[in-house]
């Protein structure tokens, strides 16, 4: 185990405060990653429900017409 110390020169035995700072300043560049990939995911669902509903809107029109 490393003998890591805290901002005021505490005892930390775990290092919990050094993996909490590198979880803090990595957090920023995933979360922003995770926005964009999830943005266009919802879209392209959107998307494809709106061809899938035209669809069958034609499909029951032309039996309707029939």
């Amino acid at each position: 185990m490393a003998n890591t110390q805290g901002p005021q020169g505490n005892y930390d035995p775990a290092g919990s405060t050094q993996m909490f700072r590198a979880f803090v300043d990595e957090a920023p560049q995933g979360r922003q990653g995770q926005r964009q990939a999830a943005s266009s995911g919802p879209r392209l669902g959107v998307i494809v429900g709106v061809i899938v509903a035209l669809v069958v809107v034609a499909g029951v029109a032309w039996l309707a017409l029939k």
